[in-house]
C-alpha cells in the first residue's frame, strides 16, 4: 500500500517533498502527490511515514 495527499487539505507548503526517503512526493500542477509505485511507507528506514509526520495539516498524508 502507499500514502497519499489530501488535496483539499493540502497547504503546498512542500516539507513533505523534501522528508520523503524514496523521493515519492512531487508537486504536479498545484497539488503534491505521492507516486504509490515509489511510495515505501518509509518501511525499513523510519517507524512513522515522514510525510504524515512533517505535514502541518493533521491526516493530509494518510494511507491509499
Amino acid at each position: 500500500m502507499a500514502f497519499k495527499i489530501i488535496a483539499s487539505q493540502c497547504t503546498q507548503c512542500g516539507a513533505c517533498e523534501f522528508e520523503c526517503p524514496s523521493g515519492a512526493i512531487e508537486l504536479k500542477g498545484e497539488n503534491y502527490v505521492i507516486d504509490p509505485k515509489k511510495c515505501t511507507e518509509c518501511e525499513g528506514a523510519f517507524e512513522t511515514q515522514q510525510c504524515a509526520s512533517v505535514c502541518p495539516v493533521p491526516k493530509t498524508c494518510v494511507p491509499a
